[in-house]
């Protein structure tokens, strides 16, 4: 049954059909060959996991990504990036990437914040930073997935939901190796820029006051993610409680800060919202109904029996589990993949020795960067379609930096202290 599962779903991910239908249309089979789960069943689990307190937290930072966008936030931050680092060789490529990370604690979302740059700094990197297209799509798409694991990342709040692992500590956990994957992207766009001769943005660094100046701007943006590990550390709240915190904040500063924030802006923020929440939705409907046909069927005890049957020691489960993740991050998107394949390998990974939290930031971040490959790199895709680009022009241009994140993985792997320190320390 687990082998008919599997291959309807590719049959039906090769055909086209959405992802979140082709999830539903897999579990069929359970339903009409077998007495285990009558459709009632199917249906409980479709409404069962829409109602979820937790869960609360992603709509709640979905929209204030949105209102971020709309309240003149995201351009005061891309002057501050811009002074800090477009003085570097690569230019507007340290810049997005640097943005990136500011971005993190704001829209949660590598998809939102690569089709954002993509369209704000990707004509500006090919006219006049000396970039190709492709060589500036490869830099926004693999800057964006430092935006999911810095927190409020939405990736980890679904982690953390669907395997019952604490979001807070989740949240704590990313930054370092969030802080980590940006100076590797930086160093290796230097690498890049000083290879292809990509000129910088500015002519040199700024005067201290220039960059005060654009600091005091940005400085709204920049004080979530304090409060927000203020907040979990003093327990002041809760994720989705940060969440629900963001959106006031950012409706505070769109109206009385910044008087950006009009009604037709506020509009569109709340439509973009409420398509984006659709989506996620969707998916966690459906995947929860294929995931528990799974479970029915005994999947998760079958993959475990079969891991454990190649190998006993932790590490190469732990290598095999991550290449599992890889491939299927090639065709299924990130949310999917964390919805339905995570509750399968956690547990094998749990009874080998592993941190849940640990290996929910490396599960999470290896997952996005399937979102950067072909057949099915949403993230790629993304960028690629904004900025005119063929994917094998991006597979060519991409080869440095797949080079750079596998060093990266390497040391999240080797050094479970990096994702560790902050979650032991304060909470």
């Amino acid at each position: 049954m687990l082998l008919l599962i599997a291959g309807l779903f590719a049959l039906f991910l090769i055909s086209g059909i959405p992802v979140a239908f082709a999830l539903a249309l897999a579990s069929f089979p359970v339903f009409v060959l077998t007495d285990t789960m009558p459709l009632t069943v199917a249906i409980q689990k479709m409404v069962n996991a829409t109602q979820s307190f937790p869960l609360l937290a992603v709509p709640f930072f979905i929209f204030a990504g949105n209102l971020m966008n709309s309240t003149g936030i995201t351009e005061r931050l891309i002057k501050f990036a811009r002074l800090l680092t477009g003085w570097l060789a690569g230019g507007l490529g340290q810049v997005s990437i640097i943005l990136s990370l500011m971005m993190g604690g704001i829209s949660g979302s590598a998809v939102a914040d690569a089709s954002m740059e993509a369209r704000l700094l990707g004509p500006s990197m090919v006219s006049q930073g000396g970039y190709s297209k492709a060589a500036a799509a490869v830099v926004l798409a693999f800057g964006s997935i430092i935006t999911a694991t810095i927190p409020p990342s939405i990736g980890l709040i679904l982690f953390g939901f669907i395997n019952e692992v604490s979001i807070g500590r989740l949240f704590l956990a990313g930054i370092v190796p969030g802080m980590l994957l940006t100076v590797t992207l930086m160093v290796t766009a230097w690498f890049v820029a000083k290879r292809n001769g990509y000129a910088p943005d500015l002519s040199g660094p700024p005067t201290s006051k220039e960059l005060w100046v654009s600091f005091k701007e940005s400085i709204w943006a920049l004080a979530f993610p304090v409060i927000l590990i203020v907040g979990f550390r003093f327990g002041f709240f809760t994720a989705t409680e940060a969440g629900a915190f963001l959106v006031f904040y950012a409706l505070f500063i769109g109206v009385f800060v910044y008087r950006e924030l009009t009604l037709a802006k506020l509009y569109d923020a709340m439509k973009s919202t409420l398509a984006d929440i659709g989506m996620v939705m969707l998916l966690i409907m459906m995947a929860s109904v294929l995931g528990y046909a799974v479970t029915i069927e005994q999947g998760p005890q079958q993959i475990a029996a079969m891991v454990t049957t190649l190998t006993q020691e932790p590490v190469f489960i732990l290598l095999l589990v991550l290449l599992l993740l890889l491939v299927s991050g090639m065709f299924l998107e990130g949310a999917a993949n964390i919805l339905l394949i995570t509750p399968i390998v956690l547990p094998v990974l749990i009874q080998a020795g592993f941190d849940p939290v640990h290996m929910g930031i490396l599960i999470v971040t290896l997952i996005n960067i399937g979102g950067l490959t072909p057949p099915v790199g949403v993230i790629m895709f993304t960028v690629c379609g904004i900025l005119d680009v063929k994917t094998g022009e991006f597979a060519k241009a991409s080869v440095p930096y797949f080079l750079a994140l596998l060093v990266f993985l390497a040391i999240l792997i080797a050094l479970p202290a990096l994702s560790l320190f902050m979650p032991n320390q304060l909470m």
